[in-house]
């Protein structure tokens, strides 16, 4: 089983895209362990607020919420960290955080025309 890290907006285009999450990433990467760090759920949970139909308790039942790494102060750093030191993909649609990962060598998933995910490794 693979895991993998859930960025804020990535977890917003895949809900958009009305994709089922599970035969979504079979197709990219098999079954997989979603891992939500405590900044992207405080993140999602304060969207949530003004956005509706986000599936937070979708995600929180089919996650694992784990501690933010302690060493990075921005969210972006925290999941380009835990990608680079377990190897974990993360679900993003960001672009800055999709150049920011393939820079330091960390694979990414995204959404793809509302359609797919597509792994870039």
């Amino acid at each position: 089983m693979a895991r993998v890290l859930v960025d804020t907006c990535g977890w917003v285009a895949l809900v958009k895209s009305g994709l089922n999450l599970d035969s979504a990433m079979s197709s990219v990467i098999g079954r997989a362990d979603l891992i939500v760090i405590d900044s992207v759920w405080k993140e999602l949970d304060d969207l949530s607020r003004s956005k509706r139909g986000l599936l937070l308790e979708l995600l929180k039942t089919r996650s694992e919420m784990i501690d933010d790494p302690p060493e990075e102060r921005h969210t972006d750093m925290m999941l380009i960290r835990l990608s680079k030191m377990n190897s974990w993909p993360v679900l993003t649609v960001d672009t800055r955080l999709k150049e920011k990962l393939s820079d330091s060598g960390c694979a990414y998933i995204e959404v793809v025309s509302d359609r797919m995910l597509r792994l870039v490794d």
